[in-house]
């Protein structure tokens, strides 16, 4: 069976894997064990509320229960901005005319904002290439949701996601190459490392001061913005079944589209009922439900049949042991 639960500090051999096997332009998963063993801190951390709730990230994994293996990782920031500045461009659309000329031109322009300071962000979502079939991505896409839901005033009123630009097969970046790389001259990774590790004072220092004028910057870059990245094409699609659309934000980097939705208009987060549990032996349902825990400290989340009988929820003892509930507690359940 496939569970979604915390990660920890025991995790890190198996989100370095993830992390090397995303690829380019994964901001969220550095190939840098150092980083990925502070991350796994901070999500023991924030699982167990030993940390100030803003201050929160936690990482969930997709894990095998029969034999143990981390499939995939998903997370949740409570807040972004806070610490360190959450920058993006935002495009912008002018209009200018001569009336006298009558001639109207409508320009686009990316101008460095900071417009998401406490925001809460859904990210990192990555699975293995041999999981990308049978519910598995939208079963740890969904879990996020189903975690912010258990206690949403742990998270802020809004909710972002951020995802991956443009690359070429070769790893190329077409807007890095043509258009950031020209005001941060060094590596994409090394961009990418600083963003993650720093506080993001280069940024601060080296990005434009005036507004981009889109048109005149190469077709290729142009092409891009706002795209993305053939391998998030499905977790798009999972964010926009969700409720979440453009917000006009792309990355700096690399051009990839931020996504918003608010936290209570969600679907997951609105629609999954709290229940209580009834372990049977075959629940009388024909299709899985998503099903989770009621508390983000003990979070685990699977998707199994439930036969929902008004307050209730009848699950099998297989389901009941992977959720670690007992008979008489409560779950959340979204058909």
């Amino acid at each position: 069976m496939l569970v979604v639960r915390p990660a920890g500090p025991g995790d890190l051999d198996s989100l370095l894997e993830l992390a090397i096997l995303s690829g380019p332009g994964f901001t969220s998963l550095p190939e840098d064990p150092d980083q990925l063993s502070e991350r796994l801190d901070l999500s023991r951390d924030s699982f167990g509320g030993r940390i100030e709730a803003q201050e929160r990230w936690y990482t969930l994994m997709l894990e095998e229960s029969d034999t143990g293996d981390v499939d995939g990782v998903g997370s949740v920031k409570a807040a972004v901005g806070l610490n360190r500045p959450f920058f993006s461009f935002r495009v912008v659309n002018n209009t200018q005319s001569s009336p006298s000329l009558g001639i109207r031109l409508d320009q686009k322009t990316l101008v460095l904002v900071n417009e998401c300071t406490g925001w809460s962000e859904v990210g990192s979502l990555f699975l293995k290439a041999d999981r990308r079939k049978g519910g598995a991505g939208r079963l740890l896409s969904q879990s996020r949701y189903m975690l912010i839901g258990a206690e949403p005033d742990l998270f802020a009123d809004t909710v972002l996601a951020e995802l991956r630009g443009v690359f070429t097969p070769d790893g190329a970046c077409p807007f890095w190459d043509h258009v950031a790389h020209k005001f941060f001259p060094m590596d994409f990774e090394e961009a990418d490392r600083m963003t993650g590790s720093t506080d993001k004072q280069f940024i601060l220092d080296l990005a434009p001061r005036h507004p981009v004028y889109v048109e005149l910057l190469p077709e290729p870059a142009r092409a891009v913005i706002g795209k993305v990245h053939p391998q998030g094409i499905p977790a798009m699609a999972l964010l926009e079944s969700e409720g979440f659309r453009p917000n006009g934000l792309i990355d700096i980097f690399d051009a990839g589209p931020t996504v918003t939705c608010r936290r209570d208009d969600i679907r997951t987060v609105r629609d999954a009922r709290v229940l209580t549990v009834r372990i049977v032996d075959q629940p009388d349902a024909e299709l899985p439900a998503l099903i989770s825990t009621t508390s983000v400290s003990g979070f685990r989340a699977v998707r199994q049949k439930a036969a929902i009988d008004g307050d209730h929820a009848h699950i099998d003892r297989e389901t009941a042991a992977a959720l670690k509930v007992r008979d008489g507690e409560t779950i959340r359940v979204k058909s």
